[in-house]
């Protein structure tokens, strides 16, 4: 395949680089061992070829332990899977409770714009009495513990305090559906499980106690012991479900213990993280303390350049990027959480929101910058946003188009980042850099320690060739998942990363290295490939090009249709309209044309359909497989992970496209 097309355009480059917490790691590494190593690329070269690395990033992190490491790995279960400071002993919560101060910890927002403020000394006060209540109700270390919550402090008090016993927390969203819950959670049988009664969504309450009636009930036959209700956050009222039982009765077991930090292997279980189950039953990842902690923090201050006087606002729920989050406490940042719709009542409410709160590093997804331009905001217009310096963008491919137009629109000085990892791993694989200069469409660099590649199908290296492939890891690192719950012989494990490339962890991505700017663009899921006439290319790259149209095409979907009866892939292209525009000949010409020039004449859809909807996960990520499979002959019954499972019917009728189905002449 030819070398791919780069954008290649230089949006932002750094003022002062050599004031960036990676340049200081540079200098620390280079003056503890007599290196010289000279940019950040000689360091990344360094992180990767020498265990030694992680205990320096340790030092340099200041990672909070009564026993700090001599030995980075040892042999574990399964060869591609070591064990990872096998001397330390720590505690997770330790970590991110180490300030008892006054200044303000946590700001908690939402749709009715009341605001909750939590200074660091509240949140360990909230902890203790967490923790306290746990214990006298018999929590050990290693019990799972689940939550069915919204973003609140209380989450976050749940999760920590659950922590510093060393006991295993996992948390799904709300608005999850019941099947999708109790798939997740009768995997992992939990021992005490804290829910909701009710959310706010889009200035909408949604009463969920009969959800969670059902889910107490079926939990009871899978060793669930202790079910405790919260409070409405709207009016406080405590409501009862039948073997349950409320906060206030739950927390009045506190005796006024102090507050005890378990000290633990490096390795002990923190979370049991959950797929998207979008294309099977959701698989159990169990990460560790030490692994989530030192990656998180990681990412944070030398990707990202998260200082102690920062603000940090990842818009999420409890069930994306939540952990990210969380890590920011062992920083001292302050963290600002939100409740609730962007949308609601207005994208300009909540971006004035993020300005007045005084957000430095503002976390967000594609999805929602996109709908800022669709609706043609002009972020400056609403607020200063004095304090934003980092917008970090992941979830989904941020396209050549949408990263120069959130640059232009947050303002010249600001470091838009974007990175691909994920729930797998707690981290990331390729991310940012304040260090290194920002090119249209690109991830700036490798993650520190991240031997990240890119493989053909026989598993030739294509990183300097300007040849899309799989995104690989060549090396282990400490977020791998510890194992999957309940594969006792890690066969699902390994099929799931390791099936491949023996020894070689496959993430599902297809990438493509600049050799030029050293940059990488995600090109989309390796599993929803497009490979007409066996020219494979990404989704994502017939995106960027569409969003030349957004103000006629306001959402898209692109897959490869290959059917019993067919010889060859082709490839669909759904568009969902801007309200009032319609698909005609000449916007279908256009596209294809815009196509053909940006990209080549094989990248261009052999049909152009307009639909009324697209289906995404929850978690804001299109959902390209489960539509590939459905136009190509598969029937796919929708897991609880899709937003909009409704979606999914309109595309059924596309399995048969001639002669039954009008579509643009050319």
């Amino acid at each position: 395949m030819a070398s791919y097309f780069f954008d290649s355009r230089l949006l932002w480059k750094p003022v002062q680089a050599s004031s960036t917490a990676a340049e200081r790691l540079r200098h620390f590494i280079n003056d503890k061992h007599g290196l010289h190593l000279d940019n950040y690329h000689a360091l990344h070269k360094y992180s990767v070829e020498s265990y030694t690395f992680w205990l320096d990033l340790w030092d340099f992190l200041a990672i909070v332990s009564s026993v700090p490491p001599k030995k980075v790995i040892e042999k574990g279960t399964m060869p591609e899977v070591p064990i990872w400071f096998p001397d330390a002993r720590m505690n997770y919560a330790e970590n991110l409770l180490y300030l008892n101060d006054d200044f303000v910890a946590c700001t908690a927002g939402g749709e009715t714009g009341v605001v909750h403020r939590y200074t660091h000394r509240q949140l360990r006060i909230l902890v203790r009495q967490m923790a306290c209540a746990m214990r006298q109700h018999g929590m050990e270390k290693g019990d799972r513990v689940a939550g069915v919550l919204n973003n609140t402090i209380t989450a976050i008090v749940i999760a920590l305090a659950t922590a510093s016993i060393g006991a295993i927390y996992s948390n799904t969203t709300t608005d999850m559906g019941t099947q999708g819950i109790l798939d997740r959670y009768r995997q992992i049988k939990p021992r005490f499980i804290f829910v909701e009664t009710e959310f706010s969504y889009g200035g909408s309450v949604v009463n969920v106690l009969a959800k969670m009636t059902e889910i107490f009930r079926d939990l009871k036959n899978h060793g669930l012991q202790h079910a405790i209700t919260l409070p409405s956050a709207m009016t406080g009222k405590e409501i009862r479900i039948a073997n349950s039982s409320v906060m206030s009765e739950f927390l009045a077991k506190d005796d006024g213990s102090d507050l005890i930090f378990e000290q633990l292997p490096f390795s002990h279980p923190l979370f049991i993280l959950f797929s998207s189950g979008t294309s099977g039953p959701p698989k159990a990842m169990v990460h560790s303390a030490g692994g989530v902690l030192l990656q998180n923090k990681k990412e944070l201050i030398l990707h990202f350049g998260v200082r102690p006087d920062d603000t940090f606002f990842q818009h999420t729920t409890t069930g994306w990027s939540w952990h990210l989050m969380l890590s920011n406490f062992a920083i001292g940042s302050r963290i600002v959480i939100f409740d609730g719709s962007p949308f609601y009542p207005d994208i300009s409410t909540f971006l004035k929101f993020v300005s007045d709160q005084g957000v430095s590093v503002f976390g967000t997804g594609p999805r929602f910058l996109t709908e800022v331009r669709g609706r043609g905001i002009n972020p400056l217009n609403i607020a200063p946003f004095k304090s934003l310096r980092t917008i970090s963008s992941t979830g989904a491919v941020l396209t050549s188009s949408m990263s120069a137009w959130t640059q232009k629109a947050f303002g010249d000085n600001i470091h838009l980042t974007s990175s691909c990892g994920g729930t797998d791993i707690c981290s990331a694989f390729i991310t940012g850099s304040p260090a290194l200069p920002v090119y249209a469409g690109e991830t700036q660099c490798k993650s520190l320690g991240m031997d990240v590649r890119v493989f053909d199908p026989m598993g030739n290296n294509l990183e300097h060739t300007g040849t899309p492939g799989e995104m690989v890891c060549a090396r282990p690192h400490p977020s791998m998942p510890l194992y999957f719950w309940g594969d006792e012989s890690n066969k699902k494990y390994r099929a799931a990363y390791f099936n491949i490339y023996p020894g070689v962890w496959r993430q599902g991505d297809f990438i493509v290295f600049n050799p030029l700017t050293k940059g990488i663009r995600v090109l989309g899921r390796s599993d929803g490939v497009l490979n007409p006439s066996g020219v494979r290319f990404g989704a994502g790259e017939i995106y960027s090009v569409l969003q030349d149209f957004s103000a006629t095409v306001s959402d898209m979907l692109c897959v490869g249709q290959r059917r019993a009866q067919d010889e060859d892939e082709r490839v669909l292209l759904f568009l969902k309209m801007q309200p009032g525009q319609v698909l005609d000949e000449r916007l279908a010409w256009c596209i294809k044309n815009a196509i053909r020039s940006s990209l080549s004449a094989r990248h261009v859809p052999t049909h152009i359909f307009a639909v009324d909807d697209i289906p995404y996960t929850s978690n804001g990520k299109r959902i390209e497989t489960a539509v590939k499979q459905i136009v190509s002959g598969i029937d796919t019954k929708p897991s609880e992970t899709v937003a909009n499972p409704e979606s999914l019917e309109l595309y059924y009728k596309y399995r048969d496209l001639e002669p039954n189905i009008p579509r643009a002449k050319m």
